[in-house]
This record gives structure tokens, C-alpha cells and sequence, in this order.
């Protein structure tokens, strides 16, 4: 169901006017200005369908729209999901258990302005070999958010090539599948933030990191012989801030945090921990500034200016805050709720994986029920009355007093703020 919206003004004025405004509350880093489908139209998802009208494909098929949920369930997809220019994701206003996307991957690629939260993207066995959970190979300022994506084919989170201005927060990014098994590569000198998400059951790239990366108050968990942080292992420079992250070995890890660094890669570290015995206890100790620990990387003593989280946690904070708050978590599915769980054995349990049937598949989600919403402009009637619009008019592009549309205030008051 499409709707166009009833706000008389142009588009360029929208979007300069939204530029002050971060994407929404709590979003930080080189992607935090991004202006989704704001100034565009609501599309309203109303089945749980591969494709074709009211479905989650036909959404993100066009420009400068809000996607929003009248139904909760897993999505099943046989071909990628390609995803346009100036969209909004809101998985949060599903009802139910949220939405699971399963079966593909996503391609990101020139979507600039994404703005993508609260969903699960699982790829899985079925998904087209040597492609990724999510790919962005050009396009630029996007953010995601409490997103959950897992078992890629080839990388998991993958960005590269001519990208610019990412963030990556309070996210879960799991178990490539084999042989591959990896979490992603994060390699583009456009600027890449990586804020508070857990990668967790990947045997290499933890990521692999190229280019310009701000990496802070990450949990990295149960990396394979390959690698958990991977510091460039290459000619091109980097360079990168990585700060109060901890890293915590698991069943499968059998080399250290940081490795494959050369003179090429510059890295600003302060206080990251590492917790290598696997005992069942979270006894880890802060990794000594010494190339060495750092995996050979060229250590400098001044930070990067690049734009930084609004509050750096330490790293026993990180995984209090992790374990609490990443991925879809407004409601945890099955898949997320046993990777958190492995975590919380501190090395004892944790796997790589070659297909997701050890996990039980996408699972099943409550699909919840659609509330009144009578002028169909995807904010419940009850909302709006709250809110101020009007119930009996599709109003809910229109700009609220604090910038946003008013279907984004809506759908940000159903979660906390992004920032600890």
C-alpha cells in the first residue's frame, strides 16, 4: 500500500533542512546524517510475501520512502533483495516478534541515505554462492541499527570498493557459514564507524579492516584460525581508531585478537581487552600498547578525528551493554537469543557453522496483530492522537516540530535511544 504524501514542500528544502538532524535518536558515526526516505511517501508492508504489492521486495524497490509493518513474521526470499536510493527501514513498528528476511542476502549498493533498523537478515545454505548477508560495493551515508544479519554464503557484512560515510551500530553480525566463514570485510577510505555490535562464531574477518574505520566498544567472540580483527594485511594505507572493544575467545579461536598488521596500517588503540583462557569467566585484561599485541600494526599516539560515539564505554561496559541491547532486540528471536547465551558462557560454547539448520532455521516469530490504523498512512490511530496528527488523514509524512516526519517520531518512541 503506497501513499503519497500530502506535504507541500519541495524536496530540496526537505533535505536541507533534515541535514541538521541525525538519522534519528542515538545514531552516531560516518553515517549518522543520513535522511532515508524523509520527504518521500510511507509504504505501509502488509504481507509476508516474496513480492508483488504490500510486500517488503516492493518497498525498498523505489526511492525516498519510510518503510513501516502492519504484520510481523518471517519473510522467505528466493532472489536478492535490492534496496533503492533514500529509503527508511523501520523494523521496529512490526507487530508481533519483529520481521526475519530469510533465504538471501541484500544488496546496499548505491542505496545511499539507507537507514535501516530493528530487522533480521539471515541468509543461509540456500542463498546464491559467493554472495554476501548485506553488500555494499559503492553508494554512501547509510546507517544500520539494531540489525541482526547472519549466515552469509561468502562475507556476512561486507563493504568495499568506492563507499563512503557508514555506520554500523548495536548490531549482530554471526556465523558466516562454511567454508568460508566470514564476518565481513570493512575496506574503503570513504570512513566506516563501527559502534557497539557483536561479532560472534566467524572464523576470520572480525572484521578485515581497510582504509578509514573507527572501531569502538565492540565484542568479538569465537573467531575461527582466521582471524578475528584482521588489520589490513596489505599495500593500501589504513587508518583506524580502535577503542575500549573486547574480544573474548571461544571453542573455536586459535590465534590471537589482532593479526596480519604491517607498517601500512595505522591504528590509534586505547583500552581494548582480550580474555584468551576460555574458563567460563570474564577475567580478561587490557592488551598492552605494543605492536605486537596489535597484530604488527603501525601504533600512533594521537587519535583520528573522526566522529565518535557520544559516549565511549569500557570495555566491561561494552559487554554488559551488548549482551542487553544488539541486534533486532526490541523482541530476541531464537537465533539471537542463543547467540547471546553463547557469549555468556565466556568461551565455553560457541561454533562455526555450515548451514543454519544447528540453530534451528529462521524459527518462528509471533506475528502479532496490525492495529487500527483508519487512514492508512501507517501510524495507529491511537499514536496519532498522541502525536498530534490526525487519525482520519493521511498525514504522517508531514514534518513534526523536532524535524522528523511524524511516522519517525512514532516509530522511534517504540525503542530506546540508540546511545548508551
Amino acid at each position: 500500500m503506497r501513499l503519497t504524501t500530502s506535504l507541500l514542500i519541495p524536496l530540496l528544502g526537505i533535505c536541507h533542512s533534515a541535514s541538521a538532524l541525525v538519522a534519528f535518536p542515538g545514531a552516531e558515526g560516518f553515517g549518522a546524517q543520513a535522511v532515508g526516505g524523509r520527504g518521500g511517501e510511507v509504504y505501509v508492508v502488509t504481507n509476508l510475501e516474496d513480492s508483488g504489492e504490500g510486500s517488503l521486495r516492493d518497498a525498498v524497490s523505489q526511492t525516498d520512502r519510510i518503510v513501516v509493518f502492519a504484520v510481523g513474521g518471517v519473510i522467505n526470499i528466493d532472489d536478492r533483495i535490492v534496496v533503492s536510493k533514500r529509503v527508511t527501514i523501520l523494523g521496529q513498528t512490526a507487530p508481533g516478534d519483529g520481521i526475519t528476511v530469510y533465504g538471501n542476502g541484500w544488496s546496499f549498493s548505491n542505496a545511499n541515505d539507507a537507514i535501516v533498523r530493528y530487522i533480521r537478515i539471515r541468509m543461509g545454505k540456500g542463498g546464491d554462492s559467493g554472495k554476501d548477508g548485506i553488500t555494499i560495493a559503492e553508494g554512501g551515508r547509510m546507517i544500520f541499527d539494531h540489525v541482526s544479519v547472519s549466515w552469509g554464503r561468502d562475507e556476512t557484512f561486507s563493504i568495499s570498493g568506492d563507499v563512503t560515510d557508514i555506520t554500523i551500530q548495536n548490531s549482530i553480525i554471526a556465523q558466516g557459514l562454511e567454508t568460508h566463514s566470514c564476518g565481513g570485510l570493512m575496506q574503503t577510505d570513504g570512513g566506516v564507524s563501527l559502534f557497539r555490535n557483536l561479532y560472534i562464531d566467524n572464523k576470520t574477518r572480525n572484521p578485515k579492516v581497510k582504509g578509514v574505520n573507527e572501531f569502538t566498544n565492540n565484542v568479538v567472540y569465537n573467531w575461527g584460525g582466521g582471524g578475528g580483527y584482521i588489520a589490513g594485511d596489505s599495500s593500501g594505507e589504513s587508518f583506524a581508531n580502535i577503542i575500549g572493544n573486547y574480544f573474548i575467545s571461544g571453542p573455536s579461536t586459535s590465534v590471537t585478537a589482532f593479526t596480519r598488521g604491517n607498517a601500512n596500517f595505522h591504528g590509534y588503540v586505547d583500552n581494548n581487552f582480550y580474555d584468551p583462557d576460555q574458563d567460563g569467566t570474564l577475567n580478561g585484561s587490557e592488551l598492552g600498547v605494543s605492536s605486537s599485541n596489535y597484530g604488527g600494526m603501525d601504533l600512533v599516539t594521537t587519535k583520528y578525528d573522526y566522529p565518535a560515539v557520544a559516549k565511549v564505554l569500557t570495555p566491561a561496559e561494552a559487554v554488559t551493554y551488548v549482551t542487553e541491547n544488539v541486534g533486532a532486540s526490541k523482541v530476541r528471536d531464537s537465533v539471537d537469543t542463543q547467540l547471546i547465551e553463547q557469549v555468556q558462557t565466556w568461551g565455553s560454547d560457541g561454533a562455526l557453522i555450515s548451514d543454519e539448520s544447528s540453530m534451528g532455521g529462521a524459527g518462528d516469530l509471533d506475528g502479532g496483530s496490525p492495529p487500527t490504523d483508519s487512514d492508512g498512512d501507517g501510524i495507529p490511530d491511537d499514536a496519532e492522537t498522541e502525536l498530534g496528527s490526525d487519525p482520519n488523514t493521511a498525514d504522517s509524512m508531514e514534518l513534526h516540530s523536532s524535524g522528523y516526519a511524524y511516522v519517525e517520531v512514532w516509530a522511534n518512541s517504540l525503542v530506546p535511544s540508540s546511545s548508551p
